[in-house]
């Protein structure tokens, strides 16, 4: 008897009046020990899989047919009493949104011993053990130390590890995790699949994997479900889908991911956007085929069935769409040149700047003394893209915090456009707000939920009573929700109504609307699928044609860097490690450290094995 397994499983959403189909038809198996990839962009339908299979559904959400399997047990029909045992014992879940699960007020040991006392573990000194154990497996430093903090005093990935500790702290049968790896770095995520691979080994746990990323599936999951707006478009085994694709929804989300390697093309992007749930009655036929570039007219008249092309590889697509005859849609042009404009004055230089942290650490009654950033030079000119990669902690954020203003140099010079800036100069601010724009990482927090996403994204505009009035600020909207990729209508909506990618998209279109000369980008597109990072990243491309904007961007992930930017700067600790052009530093590394790095980014070949191991080649 498999562990889990769907068999026609139909959920229904009442909007109003309608009720629509949020998911038709799924059907699919889970076996001890196996990995399932749910991918698709944001509001496909993998979370609202993987929120069914954890019984987590949010209300006026309900199954209408079908069973789901767990154990011989229907989770459809279980009892409250049965599924409160079955959650974060048998079943446990891993959120999306790390530094928004944990509960700000409570400190890392206190959220750790209300669980473990959940699960039974007795004792509060056995549970703090326990604790310490979890945590150090996923290889979290001086994990007695970080039990007496908070969940703001942590990095975002250090919040997701803590969480996926917490998730294995039962030792489940079925783990579900919604992008787990979206907040962390390529060698903590590397990790983070290394571990999750050894505690299937150990003790058959089965793993739903949620996830944007199809390489990244390819090489960690047995099979794969490609979702589209509530259907399964294709199944398969998980390195066949990435290599030979065979629907043309999955053919766009491989050939939308940028590579490492190989020669750098212009990413080619999915017209129009996902449609959203009051959309899905009205496309009776494939919902996939407004957006299709080898749509059939049988396509829009009836859904079209789940066809086996093999006995492990099926396809809901009509067989012209399946023969891979949509190769032409495929851009190939290369990305615009990325090299700086000429010699001009830098819009922002660090020379030996540094800052320190001082903290004042109960345990040690003593202050402790962080060096955060040591010794950083840094110039970003007009039109130029500059990446900086490194591990969570090494100091990017930080960096970039103190050219936004929210920060200061302890030592060192910070120049604006040739003059020396201070956070707290009120004409440093002012030059500053003239010159850049901060997107931050994470949109939950960034974004106001009382704000509709039309004044979210206008907010700039509200300094300037000329251009206050709500006609002007409508049609501006209007223009940054085209160049964002999202739907006219989502102008109404509220933060609490989008997906996260959808409230990443907003952030920066917030951050873009008065055409800032300089964009500071944290995280810029982590959140987002691959089909609207493509959007993103051409965008700004665009825009640096255009406008001759520059960025500065802070990056996990190593392709994305080799896509957009000329430049790249390495920290670790705090420190620039290593730095040149992107191509030079990617493809003939000098640094012990950059190396690192690019052995934990998953290859574009699947054949090629990935994770490295937890000791191999990834440094503590």
């Amino acid at each position: 008897m498999s562990l889990l397994e769907a068999s026609g499983i139909t959920l229904t959403a009442r909007l109003g009046e309608v009720t629509v189909d949020v998911l038709r038809d799924i059907s699919f198996t889970l076996e001890r020990g196996e990995t399932l990839g749910l991918v698709g962009e944001s509001g496909a339908g993998k979370s609202m899989i993987g929120r069914l299979c954890s019984q987590l559904l949010p209300p006026g959400f309900a199954v209408s047919a079908g069973t789901l399997l767990f154990e011989g047990e229907d989770l459809v029909r279980l009892g409250a009493h049965r599924r409160r045992a079955l959650l974060g014992k048998r079943i446990a879940f891993v959120p999306q949104e790390p530094m928004t699960a944990l509960n700000p007020v409570l400190s890392i040991a206190s959220q750790f011993d209300e669980h473990l006392r959940r699960l039974g573990v007795g004792g509060r000194a056995a549970r703090r053990r326990q604790a310490i154990e979890l945590l150090s497996a996923v290889h979290l430093p001086e994990p007695g130390k970080l039990l007496a903090k908070y969940p703001h005093e942590l990095s975002g990935g250090m919040c997701q590890r803590v969480l996926i500790a917490m998730a294995f702290a039962g030792d489940p049968a079925l783990v579900v995790a919604d992008e787990p790896t979206t907040a962390l770095d390529v060698i903590t995520q590397a990790r983070i699949m290394a571990l999750i691979k050894e505690m299937q080994a150990l003790h058959r746990t089965a793993v739903v994997l949620i996830t944007h990323d199809l390489r990244l599936a390819a090489h960690v999951c047995d099979r794969v479900l490609v979702m589209y707006a509530g259907d399964i478009v294709e199944q398969g085994e998980a390195k066949t889908l990435l290599v030979e694709p065979k629907h043309p929804y999955t053919r766009s989300l491989q050939r939308a991911n940028p590579n490492l390697t190989g020669p750098r093309r212009r990413l080619p992007t999915l017209p129009d956007h996902m449609p959203g749930l009051a959309e899905f009655g009205r496309l009776p036929g494939c919902r996939f085929a407004p957006r299709c570039p080898v749509r059939a007219e049988a396509c829009e008249r009836s859904v079209p069935a789940l066809v086996a092309l093999t006995p492990d590889h099926h396809v809901r697509c009509v067989e012209a769409c399946a023969a891979g005859t949509d190769e032409a849609a495929a851009e190939t042009a290369p990305p615009a040149p990325l090299a700086a404009h000429g010699e001009s004055e830098a819009l922002v230089a660090l020379e030996s700047v540094s800052r320190r942290f001082t903290t004042r650490a109960t345990w040690l009654g003593a202050p402790h003394v962080v060096d955060a950033v040591r010794e950083v030079d840094l110039t970003v000119r007009p039109g130029e893209f500059v990446g900086i990669v490194g591990e969570s902690g090494s100091g990017k954020t930080t960096v970039a915090r103190m050219i936004a203003g929210l920060d200061h140099p302890t030592d060192g010079r910070l120049l604006v456009r040739g003059h020396e800036s201070s956070a707290r100069d009120e004409a440093s601010r002012r030059e500053r707000l003239e010159t850049l724009q901060m997107v931050f990482q994470d949109p939950q927090s960034a974004l106001n939920p009382r704000r509709t996403v039309l004044t979210l994204l206008t907010q700039a505009m509200e300094a300037d009573r000329r251009r206050h009035r709500i006609s002007e600020r409508g049609a501006r909207a209007a223009h940054l929700l085209r160049e964002i990729g999202m739907a006219a209508e989502s102008a109404r909506r509220y933060p609490s109504q989008l997906s996260g990618g959808q409230r990443q998209r907003v952030n920066i279109g917030r951050a873009l609307c008065v055409a800032p000369r300089l964009l500071v980008a944290d995280e810029i597109v982590s959140g987002l699928d691959v089909s609207v990072q493509a959007q993103i990243l051409n965008l700004l491309l665009r825009l640096r044609e255009e406008l001759s904007i520059s960025l500065l961007l802070i990056s996990h992930d190593l392709s994305v860097v080799r896509y957009v930017c000329s430049r790249v700067l390495v920290m670790q600790a705090g420190r620039v490690v290593e730095s040149g052009s992107t191509d030079a530093v990617f493809e003939a590394p000098k640094h012990p450290y950059t190396r690192a790095l690019l052995a934990a980014v998953p290859p574009d070949d699947p054949a090629m094995p990935w994770p490295p191991g937890v000791d191999e080649a990834l440094p503590e």
